[in-house]
């Protein structure tokens, strides 16, 4: 490791002659916290070096020469495990919900940790893969080394989450508890079976108050959410009856299965519910947002009709009037989030033009608002279809939300930053409703009582008879509930 301290130590050394007896401290002083600096510089480079190597190369039995894996296997290798961490983070997020209902926080910590740490890697990964997606590039050995990071994160990632399995298993220990987990598992299903009539009356008021485009995305959830429901029921009744006749593991199996489904329902009818109150929200923030974009045109108008600027402020005035129009015409159903979407788009290029001296913290501040509101609802539609879709949602569309999700959490947070996250989000959900149409119709099949739902929302791993569960683990772990 000499080559990683050498020249850290030479710049170290540097910067301590640089600045003889600076606040009272002499050479002597700095060297040991320099050391340690160091040390741990180049530790992590060492581990994060011999990682990647792990994951670059492969090495025969009998201590042969490791091998590159060849660039086309190595390219689907990133993309099925991006893929696969994925779903085990959503998998594992999952139940330790149901671990952390019934046990507390405290008790699940390790656990919460342990899925930190793999949805981290997993950020990290698919900010990789949008670089391969945004830049193109032809230099294979950046494209090679950028995969290669990619496997290593992932590949960590599904240690870590199987690592931690038997002893979530422990925590949870399902066979010794069954009766307790069955009955909350139970009354969550009923709470949410009475809940879906509500969430039908919603959306069929979604229907005729807004326009078709407002209520779009959430226009299934009802009968995908009764689908999730008749699976979770005969799951139940299955673990009812493996439990009477002593078979434990059978009984735990089913108990998973009815579990996903259940908060997979939950999803579908929650989603409705948000949704009207995102347009709610809307349609009570499009007066304002208005006034502003007026404010903005104005002050627009006062500058110098240099550049592109004109032709900005004639396609804002245009996108303003249409806007109102829309809204105050009263001659047919509008949709709020996407005229606030509309209104942003038309002001965010004038906010982006230089000023003269005046303060525009207040216009900036009302933008960012509109636009949030309008991203926030977006990302989450994204998110809750790949969950309850997951198991047709290819890479691409997972890369996209996962995008989304990164720059909406960032602080401070940007116009830049919420249009970016606003725009990945409907790209996201795009592709993985295309995903969705290239998978099929999972109800015209002949598996009953939801099984094809369940398959395509990655409750079960896949469409052989007696395929498992999907649980709290990583790759070699999460299908070790089988029937």
């Amino acid at each position: 490791m000499g080559w990683l301290l050498l020249p850290v130590a030479r710049a170290g050394a540097h910067e301590v002659r640089a600045a003889p007896g600076r606040g009272g401290t002499s050479t002597g002083d700095l060297v040991l916290p320099l050391v340690a600096v160091v040390a741990a510089g180049a530790l992590a480079a060492y581990s994060y070096a011999r990682r990647t190597r792990r994951a670059r190369t492969r090495t025969t039995p009998g201590g042969g020469t490791p091998h590159p894996v060849p660039f086309a296997e190595l390219d689907r290798r990133a993309g099925r495990l991006l893929v696969e961490i994925d779903d085990c983070v959503r998998t594992g997020t999952e139940e330790l919900g149901w671990a952390a209902d019934r046990f507390g926080e405290e008790d699940v910590e390790t656990y919460t940790e342990a899925l930190a740490f793999a949805r981290s890697e997993l950020t990290a990964s698919f900010r990789l893969w949008q670089r391969l997606d945004e830049t193109l590039t032809d230099d294979s050995l950046v494209r090679r080394q950028l995969l290669e990071e990619i496997v290593a994160r992932c590949t960590e990632a599904g240690r870590r989450l199987d690592a931690e399995a038997p002893g979530f298993d422990l925590l949870r220990a399902l066979e010794r508890t069954l009766p307790a987990a069955l009955e909350s598992a139970e009354a969550r299903f009923r709470e949410l079976t009475a809940r879906t009539p509500a969430a039908e009356a919603t959306l069929t008021e979604l229907r005729e108050r807004y326009a078709p485009s407002a209520s779009l995305s959430v226009a299934g959830n009802v009968e995908q959410a009764k689908d999730r429901l008749v699976f979770a029921t005969t799951r139940l009744d299955r673990a009812r009856q493996s439990l009477d006749r002593g078979e434990g593991a059978r009984a735990t199996a089913y108990l998973r299965a009815a579990e996903a489904a259940v908060d997979q329902a939950d999803l579908f009818v929650a989603g409705i519910d948000r949704v009207a109150s995102e347009l709610a929200s809307a349609t009570a923030m499009l007066p304002g947002a208005l006034r502003d974009a007026d404010a903005e045109l104005v002050a627009a108008h006062g500058l110098p009709a240099v550049g592109a600027l004109p032709g900005r402020i004639t396609h804002a005035a245009s996108a303003v009037a249409d806007v109102r129009r829309e809204i105050t015409g009263g001659v047919r159903p509008y949709d709020p989030l996407g005229a606030l979407r509309r209104l942003a788009d038309a002001g965010a290029p004038l906010l982006a033009e230089d000023r003269v001296p005046v303060d525009r913290t207040f216009l900036d501040r009302a933008f960012l608002d509109h636009a949030l509101l309008a991203a926030r609802s977006a990302v989450a539609l994204a998110a809750d279809f790949v969950t309850t879709h997951r198991g047709a949602v290819g890479v691409e569309a997972r890369t996209r939300l996962s995008e989304a999700e990164r720059h909406l959490a960032l602080a401070p947070r940007t116009l830049v930053d919420v249009r970016s996250a606003d725009g990945l989000a409907l790209e996201a959900q795009q592709l993985a409703e295309r995903d969705v149409r290239a998978y099929g119709n999972p109800y015209a099949g002949p598996e009953g009582a939801g099984v094809g739902g369940a398959v395509l929302g990655g409750i079960l791993l896949d469409d052989t008879p007696g395929a498992p569960a999907g649980s709290f683990g990583g790759p070699r772990t999460r299908g070790r509930r089988d029937f």
